[in-house]
């Protein structure tokens, strides 16, 4: 019997540690490849695609980093990424906690339910009204992706963060209200503090998805030059040279190099958030 069981429990690690081992190379392959053709000059890459580089070779990043526009459209991801992730904290926990504390209420519970239907309405549906909307109201430009990143935000934060703040006991906020505290000052001083691992947790997912996103600036920036982001320079820069896509790599891996940094920088206050969630869920 019991060796029974010890052969199972090995087949099992046999079969987990294959399928991780699977996971790794289809997640690792694409970035193998990325990295080592941007170190590649063309007639290189047309060599060998799988091949390590010859010699460490840095052109295609001196070449991108030298174009004209490109810090321009750094400058532009940076401006709308900060931009929208300001609104997401000014907006996000502040609707929240409103609507936590007064779920009893038929107008904050019909508030909430209205939210929430945004999680089930597939972007394809308002990709057209939105564009109509922002064009009548001449807001096609970085300002008016901002405004609307910050109110597709609230479908995903306003559900974790109700969720998150109708665990926290009653009682502290009761002791405060004792004590002289207004509803502002139990908000900022207590309730900020205590949703501190989900509101980083939800920051850190949105900056990923502000940063990377492609349709919405499609949409709303592509009229002008000026107003492009990495994704959308990235995908006028592969037609213009479609056919070095040694180049293409390079911008690739320069884009997401610093949005990897903020993930690593900030994958315990992830983990910690979803955690806590849960527990208190």
């Amino acid at each position: 019997m019991n060796v029974s069981i010890r052969q199972e429990g090995l087949g099992w690690r046999i079969l987990r540690n294959l399928i991780l081992l699977i996971g790794i190379i289809i997640i690792l392959g694409p970035m193998y490849l990325v990295v080592i053709n941007s170190l590649k000059s063309l007639e290189e890459a047309g060599q060998g695609f799988f091949n390590l580089p010859r010699a460490l070779d840095f052109s295609n990043y001196a070449e991108l980093l030298s174009k004209g526009n490109y810090w321009r459209y750094v400058w532009n991801t940076t401006f709308i990424t900060i931009g929208s992730i300001v609104m997401v904290l000014l907006i996000n926990p502040t609707v929240a906690y409103a609507i936590a504390r007064n779920r009893h209420k038929k107008y904050y519970n019909f508030v909430y339910l209205y939210i929430l239907l945004g999680l089930f309405v597939p972007f394809q549906v308002i990709m057209l009204p939105l564009t109509k909307i922002m064009t009548n109201l001449s807001l096609l430009n970085p300002v008016g992706l901002i405004l609307l990143y910050g109110a597709l935000s609230l479908t995903r934060g306003v559900f974790l963060l109700v969720n998150y703040i109708e665990g926290m006991p009653m009682e502290i906020e009761e002791a405060a209200r004792i004590d002289g505290c207004s509803t502002f000052q139990i908000y900022y001083s207590i309730i900020l503090r205590l949703i501190m691992p989900m509101l980083v947790t939800l920051i850190i997912m949105d900056a990923l998805w502000f940063w990377n996103d492609f349709m919405l600036p499609l949409l709303i920036l592509n009229k002008s030059k000026e107003f492009w982001t990495l994704p959308l320079f990235q995908y006028n820069f592969k037609t213009e040279y479609s056919f070095n896509y040694t180049m293409a790599f390079t911008s690739y891996l320069m884009a997401m190099l610093p949005i990897i940094v903020v993930y690593a920088a900030g994958q315990k206050y992830i983990i910690a958030g979803l955690t806590e969630g849960a527990i208190k869920g």
